[in-house]
């Protein structure tokens, strides 16, 4: 016989328990829920790997880009000023720019979608 620790916190739908580095999280269903919830479809997440999200509120000052045009890794691709410095926002990875969602003097919140790639 081995005590172990465990820490649980009450959550939305149930409980999350902690132990030996586990996270688990445990639902509490009735019976109907349960039965109902296998009809449920999981939500997925947006796919964003082809967009440039605004990393944080602020004012678009400059775009350095055009549609259609190629960029490569580390390329600049627009400045956001947040908080009175001008933050530099570099392509992740080679791509062609399809869209430009926002236009100089846009005022951006957190995960709005600055451009698109193709």
């Amino acid at each position: 016989n081995k005590n172990l620790v465990i820490k649980i916190n009450k959550v939305t739908g149930g409980f999350r328990m902690r132990t030996r580095g586990a996270d688990l999280k445990v639902l509490v269903r009735t019976p109907r829920q349960a039965e109902l919830s296998k009809h449920m479809q999981e939500k997925l997440p947006p796919d964003t790997s082809k967009m440039l999200l605004c990393p944080m509120p602020g004012l678009l000052v400059k775009i350095d880009v055009e549609i259609g045009q190629e960029v490569q890794e580390g390329q600049p691709l627009c400045t956001v000023e947040a908080m009175k410095m001008e933050n530099i926002l570099r392509a992740e990875r080679k791509g062609v720019v399809a869209k430009i969602n926002s236009s100089v003097g846009d005022s951006l919140a957190v995960d709005d979608i600055i451009l698109e790639f193709g």
